[in-house]
């Protein structure tokens, strides 16, 4: 297989292929991108068949497909489509990450969970986590994550409720995951909600304060708070993007985004060098990205 170069195939709805995937991608030692734009969900199936009957049984694993984007249950639509197209022997890898919010997501968590160790017994399990900016991509997938692992997890939305409780469903019949909804269109909304919340997750827009020090001193039984805007001002007040565990007024442990980001960044690099040369074909997904980011910050 060694005569055989490795491939990846970087397929995004988008007008553009993400330039982060592509720097990644090559930063994990693929030297043969192709970029596929404005891929629409119907086409995927002829895609996926082009890539995977263009190289002998034997070299279908140095053919990969890196699923783009910034919507998650698109991007997770185009990849069944894939997996449909794919059979023994022509089977190649599939690794789906719209707007790098798959790893993002898995980091968040990986790191929250370490932050809770000591903190609290049983970890995650059993956790009030509230989500704010759950409508976006990282949130919406930090959130079934958080699930997965036992957390009672609230959606929430700073418009209306209708809109988390959609995803909230979708959610339910893809992963199967009961998750809560609510809204907090105003101070007095989170005010409300903050006084249950254990841990606290931001994923709303960039430079956009969701949590303000007002808002954080109604949350006494905060023990976690994580923020992936790397944009100033910070998603959470007190949380500035380097801090790994810095202790806030009330106690809890604040991450940032760049704490959160270097973890993400070697979870995907280290996926994506899997792909790259691996013998057997990959589906990467987010629950890989999140076994992984808990083995790096355990090890």
């Amino acid at each position: 297989m060694a005569d055989k170069a490795p491939i990846l195939h970087i397929v995004s709805p988008l007008r553009h292929v993400s330039p982060f995937d592509v720097n990644m991608a090559v930063d994990a030692g693929y030297t043969t991108i192709l970029p596929y734009s404005e891929v629409k969900l119907e086409e995927m199936v002829d895609l996926t068949q082009d890539m995977m009957f263009s190289r002998a049984p034997d070299h279908a694993s140095r053919t990969g497909l890196f699923i783009g984007g910034k919507d998650a249950s698109l991007a997770l639509d185009m990849a069944k489509e894939a997996h449909s197209a794919l059979f023994p022997p022509f089977q190649i890898s599939v690794f789906v990450d719209p707007a790098g919010s798959f790893t993002t997501a898995a980091a968040m968590i990986a790191e929250v969970e370490r932050k809770l160790a000591g903190r609290r017994e049983g970890g995650l399990k059993g956790a009030k986590v509230q989500v704010y900016g759950a409508t976006g991509v990282v949130g919406g997938i930090a959130a079934v994550i958080a699930a997965q692992a036992g957390a009672h997890v609230t959606l929430v939305s700073h418009r209306d409720v209708d809109t988390v409780r959609l995803k909230a469903a979708d959610f339910k019949v893809r992963f199967d995951v009961d998750l809560a909804s609510a809204a907090a269109r105003d101070d007095e909304g989170k005010r409300a909600l903050l006084p249950e919340a254990e841990i606290v997750l931001a994923c709303g827009k960039a430079g956009v304060q969701i949590l303000s020090a007002e808002h954080l001193s109604v949350a006494r039984r905060l023990l976690v708070a994580a923020d992936v805007n790397a944009v100033p001002p910070s998603g959470i007040a007190g949380v500035e993007a380097l801090d790994d565990g810095k202790q806030l007024a009330g106690g809890a442990l604040g991450i940032g985004a760049l704490a959160i980001g270097h973890l993400k960044y070697r979870v995907q690099h280290e996926l994506l060098k899997r792909m790259r040369t691996t013998d057997t074909a990959l589906n990467i997904g987010f629950e890989d990205a999140f076994t992984l980011a808990r083995s790096l910050v355990a090890a």
